[in-house]
């Protein structure tokens, strides 16, 4: 499954609606969507007006505000060595597969980033893999006990905010249209609590051993270069970054549309 391109020649196709109407639906069709600006946009002033875009024409919650300074975005670089957390994401190391916000009771629907730097040595290749894609190689009971509050999802130190380490979920929900499996998934993170969710996680986890070795969708930097922009819907593709070997490498992210993981109507037996 390619992921679409959308060319922004100017930060007016930002206000345009036909423009915005295409985001929407490569994002509801394909999940995904890569955009290539044709003009400087230093503060990301495009990717705000998009958001705007689609919580006003097309019913997207908007974004939580990360920062004081930087309202809802976050610079995604590496950060000097300090005594606190970190993010795996501000740091130079791999950082395995996982869908966004997964910690989150409600993760986000969306996710985007811009690309302000690439890594100019080779590293920082974002992956992807479609988890329509592998929900199709998984048995029904499976997916329906993925489906079930059976997870302890635990919540890293640095965005722990003082509340509890921990929470019980789900894995597995679909859209609102019940068309598309959402899954939520970073394994280190995640801890089956009954014996029918280890087995439907062992399950999960064989099938996402085999599709690593041949689904996988790599986007260097020759593929998503300074000036470009990856939407993604966060539940519907997992993503990874290898090591990062640029110290200037600079991205800046944006997570909307935070939804509770509902219980699908079905058993998901059509995903």
């Amino acid at each position: 499954m390619s992921i679409p391109e959308l060319d922004a020649r100017s930060l007016i196709s930002a206000k345009d609606k036909s423009h915005v109407r295409q985001v929407h639906d490569h994002l509801r069709n394909h999940g995904a969507l890569k955009v290539k600006l044709g003009f400087l946009d230093p503060d990301s002033d495009y990717l705000r007006q998009i958001v705007l875009g689609l919580h006003e024409h097309h019913g997207h919650g908007l974004p939580s505000t990360h920062s004081s300074t930087r309202g809802w975005f976050w610079d995604v670089r590496p950060q000097p060595e300090t005594i606190q957390h970190r993010a795996i994401s501000e740091t130079m190391d791999d950082f395995p597969w996982h869908t966004d916000s997964c910690y989150e009771t409600a993760p986000a629907n969306f996710f985007a980033l811009h690309v302000l730097q690439h890594d100019r040595y080779g590293g920082g290749t974002l992956s992807l893999l479609n988890v329509e894609r592998l929900l199709r190689s998984i048995s029904p009971w499976a997916k329906q006990a993925l489906s079930e509050p059976e997870f302890r999802i635990a919540v890293p130190p640095e965005f722990s905010k003082g509340h509890q380490p921990s929470f019980i979920g789900r894995l597995l929900s679909t859209d609102e249209q019940g068309q598309h499996g959402r899954l939520r998934f970073r394994d280190d993170l995640l801890a089956p609590l009954t014996p029918r969710a280890n087995a439907a996680y062992c399950e999960l986890m064989h099938t996402f051993s085999q599709q690593k070795k041949t689904q996988i969708q790599n986007l260097t930097s020759e593929l998503l270069p300074k000036g470009s922009i990856i939407l993604m819907d966060n539940g519907r593709w997992l993503h990874s970054r290898n090591h990062v070997r640029d110290a200037g490498r600079h991205l800046r992210r944006v997570r909307w549309d935070a939804r509770p993981l509902q219980k699908p109507v079905s058993l998901l037996a059509q995903v």
